[in-house]
């Protein structure tokens, strides 16, 4: 069933920013990714575009609503930045209503702090492995670690609106974990990207793939309804912090990586992770 829509007045000169969401940190398992889904990639100047955050695997998940007390930013990066945690409403499930005043582009950003989550010591070693995160895994196996996982994530999601001045995606936001395309994505069959850590390049990462087929009219298909997808490829990035993603079919991509370090607040968890994707289409 549809959720009710409801408008409210501008609150911008730049853009039409009706906001009603971010998001809530998920009570799932953390290895569920995140994502950031506007209602559609491209968009003309002054066309309102919706945007929405999603969890959940194989690139189908269910939205998530707005909780403030979880977000640390949520920013659309154009002509100039506009921040709109100032007018997101608590508990909404659409983030935003966004209309550019250009057709150069618009990335979305989003940054939250940390949720913890204890998991049973078979499972959090599979997720381990499963997420490539072979740094962590080894550690406990040298210890002969047997406890459960006690953790604590954090997501960073951007989301690309395509337009025609690339600086505007390649542009570092400054998030923990970042991927940072170094050309505008969807634009070629591949697309290379670096990935940052505190701002420097982090070698080894798991970068993963995953595509969806537009839905009618040429708009993203619905998340919640559609099928799930497998993996489309993986592929670690180099001693730069580099990998090449192979985007060639057309329809709407979703790239992530996780990060995971052992705790700052050992009192809350005794590992961290954080969770970045970058969300865009590829129209040939």
């Amino acid at each position: 069933m549809p959720r009710p829509h409801v408008h409210h007045p501008p609150r911008a000169l730049f853009a039409l920013v009706f906001a009603a969401a971010a998001l809530a940190a998920p009570a799932v398992a953390p290895a569920h990714e995140y994502w950031l889904a506007p209602s559609r990639y491209i968009a003309p100047p002054r066309a309102a575009v919706e945007l929405a955050a999603l969890a959940g695997t194989g690139f189908r998940g269910d939205r998530k609503p707005f909780a403030p007390q979880h977000c640390v930013r949520l920013e659309a990066r154009a002509a100039r930045t506009l921040d709109l945690t100032r007018v997101a409403r608590a508990g909404d499930y659409t983030w935003a209503r966004f209309a550019p005043s250009d057709a150069a582009g618009v990335l979305f950003a989003y940054e939250s702090d940390f949720t913890p989550i204890t998991l049973p010591a078979t499972e959090f070693d599979r997720y381990l492995g499963l997420e490539g995160l072979d740094g962590p895994l080894a550690v406990r196996k040298r210890a002969a670690d047997g406890s459960a996982g006690r953790e604590r994530f954090r997501r960073c999601a951007k989301a690309w609106l395509a337009g025609g001045d690339a600086a505007r995606a390649t542009a570092t936001v400054g998030l923990p974990l970042e991927i940072v395309p170094l050309a505008a994505p969807g634009a070629g069959a591949t697309l290379t990207v670096r990935v940052l850590w505190q701002g420097r390049p982090l070698a080894g990462a798991l970068v993963r793939g995953w595509r969806a087929p537009l839905g009618d009219g040429g708009a993203p298909a619905d998340p919640e309804q559609r099928d799930s997808v497998a993996v489309a490829w993986q592929v670690r990035t180099d001693a730069r912090g580099q990998a090449t993603a192979r985007v060639a079919a057309s329809g709407e991509w979703l790239l992530s990586v996780v990060h995971m370090v052992p705790s700052a607040d050992r009192a809350e968890a005794d590992w961290e992770s954080t969770w970045a994707s970058l969300t865009f289409e590829r129209t040939p």
